[in-house]
């Protein structure tokens, strides 16, 4: 467990230094944005395009692993809107809280933290699962919010509105280009790869950091009153529910057949332990949901991860 520690420590430790320099006001949170962008825009999609390209192309396209992963991500959506939605909580906020419950940080956390523990071959089925979990598992809930008073136009226009957001997030290109790289065997002029080297080494520290300094603006900007059972319990599903479940899933396809490696598995079902996406408090804000119940799921489960996340690293690997 301390070995493991050693590896997740520097991880949650600069999330909890970008969410201190928020709260103490070291970081102005007009700057937060602006962190938020160079990861998003430059940082980020280096580091996806250069994993991609380095992966085999077998191992970006395993229908095993997207198979298994898609799978518990509609049981978690399924599940969480059907235990969640009541009178007080519509199709909106349900839906949001099924994304964050199914969403985990694979992009600003996942990416670096398991190459970190597992070596380079993890980068394969981890790319895959954010390129479904931003096109597929976040349209899905996208268009399951809108059930609130829409009929079925409504629902098709949001699920083109979350298509269309998709298509301009630079993240999925990025994945896409890194594959038709890894499948043409092509390498950038030395000049370029060096900048974008540079550009995808600077990804992980600022995307961790600037993962705390999100959930400090949420929290500093939510005053209202969240009961404990509106967020608490679904922060505990994603962390310990969705790899479980995970898990599970994947030992059944193996146990039939489904072509699925043991070290595949253990990627998929890290993955699943790990924080819910802070990205989904962006886009609850942007339609209307209940933002400071998101908030709190996504404060919750990156804090409890620190232990869940590395005890679920030491029984795996």
């Amino acid at each position: 467990m301390l070995s493991v520690l050693v590896v997740t420590f520097p991880f949650f430790a600069l999330v909890l230094c970008g969410y201190l320099a928020a709260r103490g006001g070291v970081l102005p949170q007009p700057a937060i944005p602006g962190l938020n962008a160079f990861v998003l825009y430059f940082a980020l999609p280096c580091m996806l395009y250069r994993f991609g390209a380095s992966t085999p192309i077998g191992q970006l396209l395993d229908p095993a692993v997207a198979g298994v992963y898609l799978l518990c991500a509609l049981v978690m959506v399924g599940g969480t809107v059907a235990l969640t939605r009541n009178a007080r909580t519509g199709w909106n906020d349900a839906a949001f809280g099924a994304l964050v419950a199914a969403f985990p940080n694979t992009g600003f956390m996942g990416v670096p933290l398991l190459v970190a523990l597992l070596g380079a071959q993890s980068a394969g089925p981890v790319i895959l699962t954010v390129l479904l979990d931003m096109v597929i598992t976040t349209s899905l809930c996208i268009a399951l919010s809108r059930l609130d008073g829409a009929g079925t136009h409504g629902v098709a226009v949001a699920l083109k509105n979350a298509l269309r957001g998709m298509a301009t997030n630079p993240m999925p290109w990025s994945i896409a280009l890194g594959a038709l790289a890894s499948a043409l065997q092509f390498t950038l002029p030395v000049p370029v790869e060096k900048t974008v080297a540079m550009l995808a080494d600077a990804a992980s520290p600022v995307a961790l950091f600037t993962i705390g300094a999100v959930l400090a603006r949420s929290q500093m900007n939510q005053h209202e009153q969240v009961l404990v059972r509106d967020y608490v319990p679904i922060a505990l599903a994603k962390l310990l529910v969705h790899p479980l479940l995970v898990w599970a899933v994947g030992r059944a396809a193996i146990a039939v057949g489904v072509p699925l490696t043991p070290f595949a598995l253990t990627v998929l079902v890290l993955l699943a332990a790990l924080p819910s996406a802070s990205n989904v408090s962006l886009l609850a804000e942007r339609f209307g949901a209940h933002n400071g119940r998101i908030a709190r799921i996504i404060l919750v489960s990156t804090a409890l991860a620190f232990l869940s996340f590395s005890g679920a690293v030491a029984l795996l690997t």
